[in-house]
């Protein structure tokens, strides 16, 4: 019987390549590595002729920093130093969640109507820090790079690195998310007062939506919740459009023009949440490029097992002293080794079961880096990895 093969690395070159990938999302759960496998690929499609924009959901900033930018903001920059010789070019951008917020009220409202909106406390809490909202968000700015790219054609290809939440899902569930808060009944409740008006507002509001509308005001604060019935109803008007757009957003990330990259490392939690990214791509039929395991070690004298280099070293502690040797340096030295080797072998252990459950999914490891990646060639050097050179 000849011998179960494993999944096919992941063909990193013929994906960027290729003129129908218009998009590529790097997802999974935080602390993978999403932000460098995005900037990664970015640099090695704009290096093999595509003009490219890297999106950054990254807080941290590191995207701008190996990028060699000072600053990063919700306008897309060009990044010097890539290699444009292929016909290529790479900007790259970090999302400004609440900057997008506002761009998207400034456009769908009247300027005395988006006036009322921005300067009201709970839009600005809302457009901080609501949860969910910086997923929302970089769907909307990725619908707006995607227009203007097909309006004037400044990219063809836009890279994605999903925000750093907690749940790889996020990112997907976003929209939905949305939809039930404003679909809730807690919104339709504090709608109730502002749709009916004046002196119908007593006719239309029941006993328990005022007994509730109360309940909420010693809650929350009487001058809360008049600023968050102020917001709904200023905004009441837009909550179609933001249904409509996420409706939009998420299709596009269905079209074959898509491909989702899931980012992993080689450990337990990170490959459970792969494997749930995995399994809801296939439920919604989207289309998966495969998965990168980032950060995986690698054993230099892989001749020398771990249990071997662990009895070594207890030989050498138990002898005090060896002609010319130092034998408590050389056990020090085994000990790391060994410790390695145990590191190495779970890795390896962790990557073998996902890519056994997952057979006909697309697999490729990247080595860990001895250095933090802080500049373009260390982005290059992951660039080649992914590509498997």
């Amino acid at each position: 019987m000849a011998p179960r093969r494993g999944p096919e690395p992941v063909d990193v070159d013929a994906l960027l390549t290729d003129p129908g990938t218009g998009i590529v999302v790097c997802c999974g759960s935080g602390g993978v590595g999403k932000t460098t496998t995005a900037a990664a690929l970015g640099i090695r499609a704009a290096e093999l002729g595509r003009r490219v924009v890297v999106l950054t959901i990254d807080p941290a900033r590191r995207l701008a920093q190996s990028l060699g930018l000072t600053e990063l903001d919700n306008t897309p920059r060009p990044v010097a130093g890539v290699d444009t010789s292929g016909g290529g070019s790479l900007d790259a951008m970090m999302l400004d969640m609440k900057r997008t917020f506002d761009e998207v009220v400034l456009a769908h409202s009247t300027p005395d109507k988006a006036a009322q909106i921005l300067e009201n406390p709970f839009y600005q809490a809302v457009s901080s820090s609501f949860a969910g909202t910086q997923e929302y968000m970089a769907m909307e700015k990725l619908g707006q790079l995607r227009a203007q790219a097909d309006r004037d054609g400044t990219w063809d290809l836009i890279v994605v690195d999903t925000p750093p939440s907690r749940s790889a899902l996020d990112f997907l569930d976003a929209p939905k998310r949305l939809g039930s808060f404003l679909d809730g009944r807690f919104i339709r409740i504090l709608m109730a007062p502002a749709k009916a008006g004046g002196r119908a507002y007593m006719r239309v509001f029941s006993f328990g939506a005022n007994l509730a509308a109360t309940t909420l005001s010693r809650v929350l604060g009487g001058q809360f919740l008049a600023d968050v019935q102020t917001f709904v109803a200023a905004l009441d008007t837009m909550f179609g459009g933001f249904r409509e757009r996420a409706d939009v957003t998420y299709a596009l990330l269905k079209e074959p023009s898509t491909s989702f990259v899931v980012v992993a490392s080689p450990e337990r939690d990170a490959l459970r949440e792969a494997t749930y990214f995995v399994d809801r791509l296939e439920s919604e039929r989207m289309p998966l490029a495969g998965v990168v395991v980032n950060r995986v070690q690698r054993l230099a004298a892989s001749g020398l097992s771990g249990s071997r280099a662990a009895a070594a070293a207890e030989q050498l502690e138990d002898r005090e002293a060896v002609p010319g040797g130092h034998p408590l340096l050389t056990a020090a030295l085994l000990r790391l080794h060994a410790d390695l080797a145990d590191l190495v072998a779970r890795h390896e252990g962790h990557v073998r079961r996902f890519a056994a459950s997952h057979p006909e999914v697309p697999l490729s490891t990247v080595p860990a880096s001895a250095t933090d990646i802080h500049d373009l060639p260390g982005l290059r050097a992951v660039g080649a990895a992914l590509a498997g050179e």
